[in-house]
């Protein structure tokens, strides 16, 4: 941890970080759900004005009074072509039979076909709209046509009949249509991931083989020499002898722990140490840290205990780099819904520092976690030379 003057900032959003957009996402869907239950109310109103204004531009003046009825029921009973395309069909045909709802009929005949496409109610449907037009009323005037008139009659019921299936199951192939690519799409990213996924679990094999080969036997070389240290007469040398293997064993340990979560593929990262086991690593720590816990609840996400955990070790680790000597205070409260965790060390005693290897993305990966987590993090050097770790994690996670 750094103590000459260099400050680092690293900030990360907030719980709140995206709430705009979430807001806009929000505002979208419901514009887009007030659409869907306009737009069918738009177009059955529609459906009845115009079938409205086929009735009243033709009906003659002295129609019977039930033709003129009968046609408006016809009309309407378009407002349930949704919900019973088949009854609607059905009551336009008094309507289209003995009056002039010829529109109506075809609308409703329309919607059925669009709906069922070809069930046998579809064809039901056409030839009682084909016989409303072939048919004329009263009886007594069909029955004085002319064979001519009875062909063309039965042509243009066809044609009425006829358009009306044929825009509905062009309708009904295009929805099907539009769902076949669907689940094809879907089909694709599903096909997308598990070629992702057989990537991945091959990657972290070999990540998993390159651990275990040259970084576990590294260690345990390690752990054996301190446990030939132990056998020197020096109790200072044993003593620290000791430390080394005892951490050496806590590395393999975990070193195996991950090497098992690689090789199984898990996306859960397996037990993870939390805030429960701070005083072991402060007391194994090698640095004089005052830990204090304040207002910490009882149940703790266990991502968050264990983001607190490695934020408090990284956090020591750099003070043993970079402060050596110096003295660290870690304050671990619960406040406001989140989980902060501060980590302050002071001067160190001498300016002199030996230079120790470092993976240079501690700070960084501490930050990405708590961009995961919806927290925050900051770090920036104090007045008196020392160094300042400061993390929140909300504890909704």
């Amino acid at each position: 941890m750094s103590t000459e003057g260099l400050s680092i900032g690293i900030s990360v959003g907030g719980p709140g970080a995206g709430a705009a957009d979430r807001a806009h996402r929000g505002s979208r869907r419901a514009a887009l759900a007030r659409r869907v239950v306009w737009a069918p109310l738009a177009i059955d109103a529609t459906a009845i004005l115009i079938a409205v204004l086929d009735v009243w531009l033709v009906i003659p003046e002295k129609a019977p009074p039930y033709s003129i009825y009968l046609s408006g029921l016809a009309c309407l009973a378009l407002a349930g072509r949704r919900w019973m395309p088949f009854g609607v069909v059905l009551l336009t045909v008094p309507g289209f039979l003995t009056g002039w709802s010829q529109l109506a009929a075809m609308i409703a005949l329309g919607m059925l076909a669009t709906r069922k496409q070809t069930h046998w109610q579809v064809w039901v449907g056409a030839a009682l709209v084909w016989m409303c037009r072939f048919v004329q009323w009263p009886l007594s005037d069909f029955a004085q046509l002319s064979w001519r008139e009875h062909v063309l009659d039965g042509i243009y019921g066809v044609l009425v009949a006829g358009m009306p299936i044929a825009i509905g199951l062009l309708i009904g192939a295009r929805a099907q249509l539009s769902q076949k690519l669907g689940e094809l799409a879907a089909s694709r990213d599903r096909e997308r991931k598990l070629t992702a996924d057989a990537v991945r679990a091959e990657e972290r094999a070999r990540l998993a083989r390159e651990m275990h080969d040259v970084v576990s036997h590294d260690i345990t070389l390690i752990a054996m020499q301190a446990g030939v240290l132990t056998a020197q007469e020096s109790p200072s040398a044993r003593q620290t002898a000791e430390v080394i293997r005892q951490l050496s064993t806590r590395t393999l340990e975990e070193l195996r722990s991950l090497v098992g979560v690689l090789r199984s593929g898990l996306v859960d990262e397996g037990p993870q140490p939390g805030i429960a086991e701070l005083g072991r690593l402060v007391h194994n720590s090698a640095v004089a840290v005052r830990l204090t816990m304040d207002e910490v609840p009882e149940e703790v996400p266990p991502k968050v205990s264990a983001a607190a955990y490695r934020t408090v070790q990284e956090a020591l680790t750099n003070v043993r780099k970079h402060a050596p000597g110096a003295t660290a205070t870690v304050l671990v409260r619960g406040e406001d819904g989140a989980l902060s965790v501060e980590v302050c060390n002071e001067r160190p005693p001498c300016e002199a520092v030996a230079e120790l290897p470092s993976g240079g993305y501690g700070l960084t990966g501490l930050a990405e976690r708590a961009r995961l987590l919806g927290g925050s993090l900051e770090t920036c050097s104090t007045e008196d030379g020392g160094f300042r770790v400061l993390a929140r994690y909300p504890l909704g996670v």
